[in-house]
């Protein structure tokens, strides 16, 4: 039997947000391909074994703390850390309707819970001699969507950011960090955007789901991402097959950027 192209085995891994979407296409993938993982969120659905669960609210100091000794407990350590955690509820109506909490609760959600996770996680990770550290981020960060995602785009950019400067830091010390740039994925939560958007609009999910697209520029590609397909470049990244890759961001929109 010839060798997987791809394997995990023996691979520590705590992936965050997985249990909707992609993060739960990447859970699933990682698991067949012989990890050992943990997942994260703040409610475990019926269809995930409790053993590789830990329940937290990774948008608090404590949340991530639970997290961490978790993963301290269970794995004894960590190898490879995905960040899939990530979304908005912010309201349409551009900038203007974004107040104070909104601002606070998109950073809360999109860039703290990394920054948290890497401060308690990595160190350990530097000190074992290796490991991986995944954002991901999107391209809004450099396609915002004005009517909606202002400050959800702010955070992302500000992960990117974040990121590059922990690559720069720990690279030399054998710890690989790369981001994962999605645009469009089709999920739940990109549906519950598209009536979000269509219901600030005052029109239907076709003129919402219109609105995001002329926003975005189109996509060459002519349809979103798959769950599946942002968990395949996740894993390759992850993979010892990518082992000169560390620093850099990766970008899965089907062309909606029309420059890297």
């Amino acid at each position: 039997m010839m060798p997987r192209f791809i394997s995990f085995e023996g691979k520590r891994t705590l992936i965050t947000g997985g249990t909707k979407g992609a993060g739960a296409a990447t859970v699933a993938l990682f698991r067949e391909l012989g990890a050992q993982v943990l997942t994260t969120a703040r409610s475990r659905p019926g269809t995930l074994p409790e053993n590789l669960f830990v329940p937290a609210d990774l948008t608090t100091e404590d949340g991530a703390r639970v997290v961490a000794e978790a993963v301290a407990e269970r794995l004894g350590g960590v190898d490879i850390l995905v960040h899939m955690l990530g979304g908005s509820s912010a309201p349409g109506g551009g900038f203007a309707a974004l107040t104070e909490e909104e601002w606070q609760k998109e950073l809360a959600h999109n860039l703290l819970p990394a920054v948290r996770l890497d401060r308690q996680l990595v160190p350990k990770m530097v000190t074992g001699g290796g490991g991986v550290v995944i954002h991901v981020t999107s391209i809004q960060r450099v396609l915002p969507l004005p009517e909606s995602t202002t400050a959800y785009a702010a955070a992302k950019a500000a992960l990117s950011a974040y990121s590059k400067g922990l690559s720069k830091e720990v690279s030399p010390k054998g710890v690989r960090v790369v981001r994962v740039s999605p645009g469009w994925i089709e999920t739940d939560a990109a549906a519950r955007l598209v009536e979000r958007v269509a219901q600030e609009a005052g029109t239907d999910s076709e003129g919402g789901r219109k609105i995001i697209m002329d926003g975005l520029g189109g996509i060459p590609l002519g349809r979103p991402a798959r769950p599946d397909e942002v968990a395949s470049l996740i894993a390759f990244l992850a993979s010892d097959r990518a082992s000169a890759i560390t620093g850099t961001e990766h970008i899965i929109d089907g062309g909606t950027v029309p420059t890297v």
